[in-house]
């Protein structure tokens, strides 16, 4: 089994109780609206960072980060983008196992078609009274997923 953890929407902060709730990962997905490059180096510490650029990334710093990336871990392909409403515009590739978004600042887990799709909610300021949130998937050898929000704090 192979434990990914998966944050969005730091808007600059890398809280404490994220790192702490990360702690042991294998790998780190950023779903965008990162804030800065210094949360990212945070995230590096605790494991390998894959990261996608938000809607708030536009400093210099965000421009090495695409909107979208295909991530291969554990024998699946975990397809990440900032906003699902840009799904239209963005699609997922055939066959991945999982769509992986922020920007909604509201964690959700639904599985359609066979296809889990995860917002991990928000990491960062607490905005429009949502809980602190983030994510962990657990995928075994058999490729099954199993995620579960954490509320921080």
């Amino acid at each position: 089994m192979i434990r990914i953890g998966v944050i969005s929407d730091t808007h600059g902060l890398l809280r404490p109780e994220a790192v702490r709730r990360l702690a042991g990962v294998a790998h780190i997905i950023h779903a965008g609206d990162i804030g800065a490059e210094h949360v990212l180096e945070g995230l590096r510490r605790i494991a390998p960072v894959s990261a996608i650029r938000g809607n708030v990334d536009t400093g210099d710093w965000a421009r090495n980060y695409r909107d979208t990336e295909t991530v291969h871990l554990g024998g699946c392909d975990l397809y990440v983008l900032h906003d699902q409403n840009e799904l239209a515009s963005k699609p997922a590739p055939e066959g991945v196992a999982a769509v992986i978004c922020g920007h909604s600042h509201r964690a959700s887990v639904k599985n359609v078609g066979g296809v889990l799709y995860l917002n991990p909610g928000s990491a960062g300021p607490q905005r429009f009274k949502l809980p602190i949130t983030l994510a962990t998937l657990d995928l075994d050898e058999s490729g099954e997923i199993r995620p579960i929000v954490h509320t921080l704090g």
